[in-house]
This record gives C-alpha cells, structure tokens and sequence, in this order.
C-alpha cells in the first residue's frame, strides 16, 4: 500500500486551524468573529490585505487567534505579495494525514501545524479581462497562483479539510460547527471540494480562453516598447 493511502479517516474533523486568504472579503465580518465564538482555541493565519481585515474585526482578541502567514513560516511576504503562501509547511499543513505516523513526523519536525479549513478565493480574472480597456500586463497581474494551490490542495484532502470558495457558503459552514462543537462532517467537505475544483477549473478556463483568444503578435505589441 502507498505511503500516502489512508487507512484511517474520520466523519467529524474539528476545526481548530483555519487559513483565511481572499480578494473577495465579504461575509468575513460575520464568519470570522462566529468560529473564534464556536472554537475560543482556533488559529487563524491569513496574508496581506486579509490579515488586517480580520485583525479589524477581532479587535483586541487578534492577539490570540491571528498570525501572520510570514510569522508562521518564517518567510516574510515577496514584495508586492508576489509570494505568500507558496511554502512547504502550508502545503504539509494541508496534505497531511493526522493518522499517519510518518505525516505526524512531518509535521514535529518542521513544526507545522494541520490546517483542518482553508478560506480561499481567488484574484479577479475575469472581471478584470471583462473591462474593455484592460491590457494584456493587467490580465497576466491577476492570474492567482497562490490561491489555486491552496484551495486544490485542501479539496484534494477533503478526507481531513474543508476548502471554502465562496462566501455565500459562510453560514452553512457556520451552522454545521455550532451543531457540531466546530467539527465539520465528511458530507461537508466533500461538498465543498466538488465546488473548489469546479472554480479553479473555471478559473484555469477563463485564463486559457483569454489567451486563446490573442495572436502571439497581440501578445508582442503589449510590450513593444520594453523589450
């Protein structure tokens, strides 16, 4: 059997890690101060804009709960934020199996921690490239390379994580961990893996479309006047 074939997995997975990282940040307002209510030991790490939009809405109790993603790791952000979260101990966060003796090592030896749901979504492709105007260097600046990672490796473990991509799930979530001592069941996360690999499937495809759709001469002249 592969070392990474599970043998083990459980319905409920409590939710004691998150990481929050969002363009869109609706509905943080509410489901932010609702899992630190249903879990007063849950960790948050979050990045850029996101971290000061959740240290805002916890006020004092930031201090408890938040951490930066750079603190955590150890790599302070890219400038520009270029690079945030592309780091092993994220992805190890993510991937690894709590019931795997050579994944708890893992994760005693970097000092990672599970991250048991990731709050994703992703840079506005699309509704950038929607605006008439836009260039081809204003398309390639939002093409997300973090942020698709991020929610395919938690869908990908949907067996231990949650992977949220759309705030208009927010209250869902929330009503299954109040019910659940913010435990999320199996059904949950599955679910809502189905859904994360749906939106970076569209993502991908709208990347793929707006290239398709511009000859290599297109390409060449919007940057004529650099190279």
């Amino acid at each position: 059997m592969s070392i990474n074939t599970v043998s083990k997995i459980d319905d409920l997975v409590k939710v004691n890690t998150v990481l929050i990282s969002v363009s869109d940040k609706t509905g943080l307002e509410s489901f932010v101060p609702a899992i630190v209510s249903i879990n007063p030991e849950i960790k948050i790490l979050s990045t850029g804009g996101t971290y000061k939009r959740v240290k805002e809405i916890l006020g004092q109790a930031a201090d408890k709960h938040l951490t930066p993603v750079s603190d955590y790791t150890g790599q302070p952000e890219t400038q520009g934020g270029l690079v945030k979260t592309l780091d092993f101990k994220i992805y190890l966060g993510l991937l690894t199996e709590t019931y795997n003796a050579d994944h708890r090592g893992d994760l005693k030896r970097t000092g990672a921690l599970p991250i048991d749901m990731v709050v994703v979504n992703l840079y506005p492709f699309e509704q950038t490239v929607a605006n008439a105007d836009v260039t081809v260097e204003q398309a390639r600046g939002n093409v997300d390379i973090g942020g698709p990672c991020m929610i395919r490796a938690g869908a990908k473990n949907f067996i231990r994580v949650a992977s949220v991509v759309d705030p208009a799930d927010y209250p869902a979530i929330i009503t299954e961990l109040e019910a659940l001592e913010c435990m999320t069941t199996l059904e949950l996360r599955a679910n809502l893996a189905r859904k994360a690999f749906a939106h970076t499937a569209q993502y991908d495809t709208a990347i793929a479309g707006y290239l398709a759709d511009r000859s290599f001469a297109d390409i060449q002249g919007a940057y004529d006047q650099i190279i």
